[in-house]
């Protein structure tokens, strides 16, 4: 058998070397509590920006004009977890919007139609009208509904997302929001990622921690 070449295994040795730094940068899934209270100058590789204008400001992670170009958490979440953050809309059209359980890479491919691969939580949109838990679609029928709560601009809510087992449940300010029993719940490696999203408002999050339970 004849020899490599030295240029062979050097291409060999480079080879090897992008593969341990590949492995080595893959994000470890969030098996206990993950915080970010996003108090540096840079997003950081913690993130996948989709093509938004995410930036940090101030400490705390600010977006406008992203339309349906979500900003995805790059460790998997745990199957069964609690989600809470701070968030204000500096916009009279309110529309909050996070993703969960998502497959970490999904984003609108021109604006205007979007299908997203998660359970969606929207306060406060189609023009401050609606807020909706919505499965995958979140303009299809059988997302769930409140219209009497209005964003109030430069206001911060505090919002906790759970699930467990089939049920997603959504509190805003320590009261119960909206729930979701799922009889086929998203589960496994193409739902298991968070998404900060947003269209056109003036959107600011901080303080995200996120918690496995039982």
């Amino acid at each position: 058998m004849p020899l490599a070449s030295p240029a062979s295994l050097a291409k060999l040795a480079l080879f090897a070397a992008l593969s341990a730094t590949m492995a080595c940068s893959k994000p470890k899934p969030i098996t206990d509590t993950f915080v970010d209270d996003f108090e540096r100058p840079q997003i950081g590789e913690d993130y996948h920006n989709t093509g938004g204008p995410y930036r940090i400001e101030a400490g705390k992670l600010r977006v406008k004009g992203a339309f349906n170009k979500p900003l995805w958490l790059r460790r998997p979440l745990p199957r069964n977890a609690e989600i809470e953050f701070d968030v204000k809309s500096d916009s009279r059209a309110g529309d909050i919007k996070i993703e969960a359980w998502g497959d970490g890479k999904t984003f609108a491919t021109h604006k205007g139609a979007y299908l997203s691969s998660s359970y969606v939580f929207i306060l406060g949109g189609w023009g401050n009208a609606i807020s909706a838990l919505c499965r995958l679609d979140e303009h299809g029928k059988d997302r769930l509904e409140r219209r009497d709560l209005k964003v109030k601009p430069g206001q911060t809510y505090h919002f906790k997302i759970r699930r467990k087992g089939k049920r997603v449940e959504w509190f805003i300010d320590g009261k119960a929001f909206l729930a979701l029993d799922d009889s086929a719940p998203l589960e496994g490696d193409h739902h298991n990622y968070l998404g900060f999203n947003n269209w056109d408002s003036d959107i600011t999050f901080d303080n995200l921690k996120i918690r496995a339970i039982k």
